[in-house]
């Protein structure tokens, strides 16, 4: 049985990742801030939640972490920008999952195929941004881009078969984007499988890619 491991199990997407891999006959191990108090922006805390899985191995990692604005709006205009917030914002969505990655490496099999998807959004490309306005969500999410990248290339010399790729699952309904009734939005159910299938269809030689629920490729 294939074994997978879920950062943020307890969050909609998440949630629904953790559902679907089982129903694939996947052995899921869900890790999240409410359940096992792992906050993905203490590095004390990644370390000791995930050094507790040092002798276990992965073929699928997830990281389904995320805040559109720490609790606020998102800014519709740089006037609108609080620093604290901001900060938060890319503690959430940046420096978390890269504390995550950190630690990734260890958790995939040598020299079999694994893939880790991390949830990104469309939102997050620069050359995609047609209207601006919701900055700090913006700018977390494409330097989050730029982490996995990072990612691929820093773990794809030693696991050879490994896909590191960031995500964007469409608008989602889940109590994330509740606020947001003008968008047209898919159950989580729906878009966790839609993204396992882009992750089932991914190659090595695709990794440290962008790729949105569909398949395609999302401009950076």
């Amino acid at each position: 049985m294939s074994r997978a491991l879920v950062i943020g199990a307890s969050g909609g997407i998440g949630s629904a990742l953790s559902s679907a891999l089982e129903a694939r006959g996947t052995e899921v191990v869900r890790l999240s801030r409410s359940a096992d108090g792992l906050d993905v922006t203490n590095a004390g805390s990644v370390e000791t939640h995930l050094g507790a899985l040092e002798d276990e191995a992965f073929e699928t990692v997830l990281i389904a972490t995320g805040t559109l604005a720490a609790g606020g709006a998102p800014e519709k205009a740089l006037d609108r920008i609080d620093p604290a917030r901001m900060a938060e914002v890319y503690a959430i969505n940046a420096i978390g999952p890269a504390l995550v990655l950190a630690h990734v490496e260890r958790l995939l099999p040598r020299d079999s195929r694994a893939v880790v998807g991390v949830l990104s959004a469309r939102v997050g490309s620069i050359g995609d941004n047609g209207i601006g306005g919701w900055h700090s969500y913006r700018a977390s999410k494409a330097a989050l881009n730029q982490i996995v990248r990072g990612a691929a290339i820093e773990i794809g010399r030693r696991r050879r078969q490994a896909v590191i790729a960031a995500l964007h699952p469409g608008t989602v309904e889940t109590p994330f984007t509740a606020d947001y009734p003008g968008h047209r939005k898919v159950p989580a159910e729906e878009a966790a499988g839609n993204l396992l299938d882009v992750l089932d269809g991914l190659t090595p030689e695709q990794s440290g890619g962008f790729y949105a629920y569909d398949g395609s490729e999302v401009p950076w």
